[in-house]
């Protein structure tokens, strides 16, 4: 059995989707990055700047929570549907960083209260 494209329009069209849709996000990403950079220079001019405290601790315990919950049913239902194969890593790979997060913020000690 072949699955070939008959069309070579459509062949064109496969192949040039994914660079479009890539240059598109390069220049979004572009223009956020030149606007988040003009935005600081005036809040620093102002004298209203304050830099962002980012919360590493809540991050951590969410994104790994998240993981986990996903890693663990994407490695359930993968194994379910093909068994012990490289389908697994699926869902194998987001339970792996999930589970790494929520040892990091079990053992940093940053994050135990300092009272």
């Amino acid at each position: 059995m072949t699955s070939e494209i008959t069309s070579q329009t459509a062949q064109v069209v496969i192949a040039v989707v994914p660079i479009v849709g890539i240059a598109i996000g390069g220049v979004i990403l572009f223009f956020y990055l030149l606007w988040t950079h003009h935005e600081t220079k005036l809040k620093i001019r102002t004298g209203s700047f304050k830099e962002n405290e980012f919360d590493l601790k809540t991050f951590s315990l969410l994104a790994g929570l998240l993981l986990t919950g996903i890693g663990i049913i994407l490695s359930l239902l993968f194994a379910l549907i093909d068994g012990f194969s490289y389908a697994l890593l699926g869902g194998l790979l987001p339970l792996a960083v999930g589970v790494c997060l929520l040892i990091f913020y079990k053992i940093n000690p940053d994050f135990h209260d300092k009272r």
